[in-house]
This record gives structure tokens, sequence and C-alpha cells, in this order.
């Protein structure tokens, strides 16, 4: 017995050991343009055909420092290649003989009890004026274009927004937040274009309550609180171009705190950053409205659990809780086949981080070639799966016996 164990340890280890390191897939978009393609030039929009290709262009085209502060995880970074890695673990088991010609029209979904044209989202993201000097103004004309929600990240503060200075002390402390204010982001909303805001909470009741008045006065439709960052995380990778996060002090979230909050809003509030099947019980019980199942991008506590495996989590322990709450998922997805086995537990839309900042390099057409890619993704795998409609998708559509890859 102990032999075994033994062999199939070392058989783990050998294949880790020759495991390349995942940043984005090789799409061949490097073949195309040629070993010489000039660094700091952006590629041709038209050569971009998955969101792979948006990491490849920006890494290409943006300072070392703009592009790592987008792509930088935490620690060893584990959990950034497993967000990326964890979906092709479980094999989806497509269906034929089925009728597919109108999975198309099934892509349209609620959330929240607002209509969206696909089933997912512009995650909250801080900075979008290190790839454009348009900056949020891109992704929120862009979300309005194709009918998707945009989580607008928290704002600077008054303070930090009459700043005019570039100086590294203050660019390092605003790292962490949208680059403009929210009022000039909810200007170019389209007239009926809904949107949500992201929330970070201090440890001042009164500047917090002026954050939701603040967001309910531009217009958000719903309030995400990031309850997953509490300490200050060791980006080390950003912490070599001096992009890392400043936090200097613990934030204390509580349910006390909510229910606090709770007082101040009619809106919904949406928890973002839920890991455990105890948590999503726990926000269940307190009546929050939505959750987000998300590690941050996987740059807050390296060896944190990807959206799926919380996702499976919650599916194999307490089910209930996806009939009882709106379940949302953000972190590594890539493509509709990522989204496919999201949605197979009960995940009811999904979000976009990196893949929307990087595709900022080109502004607006950038942002919304990113979305129809996605939702063309989506609608493509789902009829190679065999759905006749997306809201057939349950878990029977993914074999959740995890196969290992790199030969284990």
């Amino acid at each position: 017995m102990f032999s075994k164990l033994f062999v199939t340890a070392m058989a783990v280890a050998g294949a880790n050991a020759a495991r390349p390191f995942l940043n984005e897939a090789d799409t061949g978009l490097a073949d195309v343009l040629g070993d010489d393609y000039p660094v700091g030039q952006l590629p041709p929009l038209e050569d971009m055909v998955g969101l792979p290709d948006f990491d490849w262009a920006a890494r290409n085209y943006l300072p070392a420092t703009n592009y790592t502060y987008y792509r930088n995880g935490v620690g060893g970074e584990s959990s950034y290649r497993n967000n990326l890695e964890v979906f092709s673990r479980y094999r989806l088991r497509p269906r034929t003989m089925v009728d597919i010609s109108n999975v198309g029209d099934s892509l349209q979904t609620t959330i929240l009890g607002y209509n969206f044209s696909s089933p997912f989202f512009i995650s909250p993201a801080a900075r979008a004026d290190f790839a454009h000097p348009d900056a949020e103004l891109n992704l929120m004309k862009a979300a309005g274009i194709g009918g998707i929600p945009y989580i607008v990240n928290s704002p600077l503060g008054e303070a930090l927004e009459k700043m005019h200075v570039a100086d590294t002390y203050t660019q390092k402390q605003v790292s962490g937040y949208a680059s403009l204010p929210w009022e000039d982001i909810a200007n170019v909303a389209l007239d009926n274009q809904t949107f949500f805001t992201q929330i970070y909470f201090q440890n001042n009741v009164t500047q917090n309550k002026e954050l939701v008045e603040q967001a309910v006065k531009i217009g958000a439709k719903a309030l995400v609180w990031a309850v997953d960052s509490p300490g200050s995380p060791d980006r080390q990778r950003a912490a070599r171009f001096d992009v890392g996060s400043q936090n200097t002090e613990f934030i204390t979230n509580t349910w006390e705190k909510y229910d606090q909050f709770r007082s101040w809003t009619d809106l919904p509030i949406v928890l973002k950053g839920i890991q455990t099947v105890e948590d999503a019980r726990a926000a269940v019980d307190h009546g929050v409205d939505a959750i987000i199942l998300s590690n941050h991008g996987a740059r807050n506590l390296d060896g944190s659990p990807s959206s799926l495996e919380t996702a499976l989590e919650i599916f194999q322990q307490d089910p209930k809780i996806f009939e009882e709450i709106e379940v949302f998922a953000d972190g590594g997805i890539r493509y509709g086949s990522d989204a496919l086995r999201l949605f197979a537990l009960g995940v009811k839309a999904i979000g976009i981080g990196r893949p929307i900042m990087y595709s900022n390099i080109y502004g607006v057409d950038g942002v919304s070639k990113v979305i129809s890619l996605l939702h063309t993704s989506i609608k493509n795998d789902a009829a190679n799966l065999g759905l006749a409609s997306l809201k057939d998708i349950n878990s029977t559509y993914v074999n959740w016996t995890p196969q290992f890859s790199w030969g284990v």
C-alpha cells in the first residue's frame, strides 16, 4: 500500500516538475506576428481570435509596470495557475442527437431582476487607466453596447480624486481603486443601462455610509461588497514593480457591519469573495441578495480555492444554496466551456476580469470584442455540448471525477 502511494506521489511530482508555467494559451498569435514583432506596438485587433490573445497583446504593448499590475497574483501564484487550469480537470459529457438550432437565443438572462443579453459581467478591477487614457469609460460604454452588467470598482474617495500628482507614493496609494470618479464613469452609461458598483469598506463608519450614498446617487442598481480583502496581500511580482497593495491596516468585515450596511440602503447587496460552503450558507441565512464566488483573481491568498472548486463544494455539501440565492462566480474563465462547467453546478452568471483589462489597450472596440468573443464561445460550446437551451444544463453534463493534467 505504501509503495503504491509512493509511486503515485512520485508520478505527480514528476509531472508537476515538467509542467509549464501557464500564462495564456498559445493560439499561434506570436507565430503569425513573427519573432521580430516590435515591443510596444499594438497587434491588429482583427488578429485577436480568443480571450488569451489579449494577454499576449497587453504584455507586448504595455510598459512592464502597467502589465504587471493587471497580471500579478499573490505569493507563488499557485492559485493564479489553478484558476486557469482547474476547468480542464473536469471533462464535459456531450450529448448528441439534440436540436440545438435555438441555443443562441437562450443566453439571455436576468441578474438581480434585470435583463441582460449574456450570462456574464465585467468584474470589478482597478486602474483601467494603466491600459488606456479613457480608463473605465471604455468599460462602461462596451458593457452598454454588449448588454451586460459592469461592476464599477470602488472609487478613490474625494480627497484622492482631487489629487493630480503622479508621484510614486500617490500611485501606490490609489492602486486598488477605479482611476476615475464614479460620477464620470456613470455619465457615459446609456440611458437604460444597468450597472453595479463594488465597495471596499474601511473602518470609518461615516466614510462607509457616504460611499453607499454616492453609489445610490450615481444610479447603481446593486452594491457589491468585497469581503475577501481584510489584509494586505503578499504580491511579490507586484512588489517587484512597485505596484503592490498598500493596505496599512486590517479591515474588519463582519455580519454586524453587514447589518449596518443593510440599514443604509434598499438596493440589493452582493457579497464578493465567498470561498466556502459555510460562508455561502451564512449569506443565505443573513438575507444577502446574491454572492460572487471569487478568490479575488488569486491576488489575495495563495492556496485559496478557485470559484469552480467552491461551487463544487457547495453543490456537494449544500446544493439548495443555488436555489435560495443568486450565485455568480469569476476567476480564470477564458472559454465558453469554462463557463458551462460553472453553469452546470448552478452558477447563474460569470465574471471576466483580466481579459477585459487587457483588451482595454484597444479602447471600447477591444472590450467589445472580448464581450462578443465570449458570447459566441458560450453559444458554440453549449451547442457542441448538446444543449437545446442553456437553461437545460445541469451537473450530469460534466464528469466531476477530476482528471489530472500533465500526464498524471
